[in-house]
């Protein structure tokens, strides 16, 4: 064995170390996307990460379209922006808001009427808008299971399918979805959450091989728990709301830095951006490389949760 590594191995696994380097250097000196004049739309934008996102892309002088549920609250969103650009050098521009539910997907064909005809065009369109849930798959109703997946996965692909024809006809564009990490693994008492972001990184990868040829990017970030609102607003399995601010959701990223990442992606025109500490990480290739061993953990994990919720 110590042969076959200094002999054969050892030099093809540096030369391929040295190859990846230099790609990932590359990548960082590559021209990135101009943002100024951009138009970018982003989803669930009244609160949490999508603020933070609309916070960011504002001060890089995009034209923002905000999307969301509560016309009010994307108005004082507006009202914050116009504000903070005050005295600033960079060119920025008051937002335009658009109002609809994407659960509804009956209404998304109109909504994406109505965004086009902000400025004419997208250049950036970010799904970010969701729903978390928490519970036990024996005491989940079906339409829990449906309408999670409805918030969180057929709700941003019928947006991004009303977009696309504009972006193709223009070989211009890029999608960028908010999915989580909990779309590369899946962990016990959030099955419908993890099955959506499951589906979503699966449409959204088969997006990316068939709009390469157009030179438009598509962009999936997952991130682990950020600090934001969204275990309080989680569905529970009979629909009610959860409730509660999990620890490891008020232990989370900063939704500020996660949004400053976002930027980041959009910028260098990423791929697949995980955004997670190393246990998660490390989960993720313990799924694919040693699959036992991940079953059993998260087994294990299922069990020490019910028995919390036993005592």
């Amino acid at each position: 064995m110590e042969r076959v590594m200094g002999g054969g191995m050892l030099p093809v696994v540096l030369a391929s170390m040295g190859v990846l380097l230099l790609y990932r250097i590359l990548i960082r000196l590559r021209p990135g996307a101009a943002l100024q004049d951009a138009v970018v739309v982003i989803t669930g934008a009244s609160s949490g990460l999508g603020k933070e996102c609309a916070r960011v892309f504002h001060a890089a002088g995009a034209r923002l379209v905000l999307c969301g549920r509560d016309a009010a609250r994307l108005q004082q969103v507006v009202q914050e922006l116009t504000a903070s650009s005050t005295g600033t050098k960079q060119q920025t521009y008051t937002p335009s808001t658009v109002t609809f539910d994407l659960a509804d997907t009956d209404t998304v064909d109109r909504a994406a009427e109505e965004i086009l005809k902000c400025y004419g065009q997208v250049d950036v369109l970010i799904n970010n808008a969701g729903i978390s849930y928490r519970g036990n798959i024996l005491d989940t109703h079906l339409s829990v299971q449906r309408d999670v997946m409805e918030t969180n996965y057929f709700g941003p692909i019928a947006l991004t399918q009303a977009f696309l024809p504009s972006m193709v006809r223009r070989c211009s564009g890029h999608i960028v979805v908010i999915s989580s990490v909990q779309g590369k693994i899946a962990i016990p008492y959030r099955s419908a959450y993890a099955a959506s972001k499951h589906a979503t990184q699966a449409y959204f990868d088969c997006l990316r091989a068939e709009m390469e040829r157009y030179g438009i990017p598509v962009t999936v970030i997952s991130p682990g728990y950020i600090r934001t609102n969204l275990s309080l607003n989680a569905v529970t399995g009979d629909g009610s709301k959860y409730g509660v601010l999990d620890k490891t959701t008020a232990m989370g990223r900063d939704p500020r830095d996660v949004a400053q990442a976002v930027l980041k992606a959009v910028h260098h025109r990423s791929k697949d951006v995980v955004l997670a500490g190393p246990l998660p990480t490390l989960a993720i290739y313990l799924r694919t490389l040693c699959p036992a061993l991940f079953f059993k953990l998260m087994s294990s994990r299922a069990r020490k949760e019910q028995k919390l919720k036993d005592e």
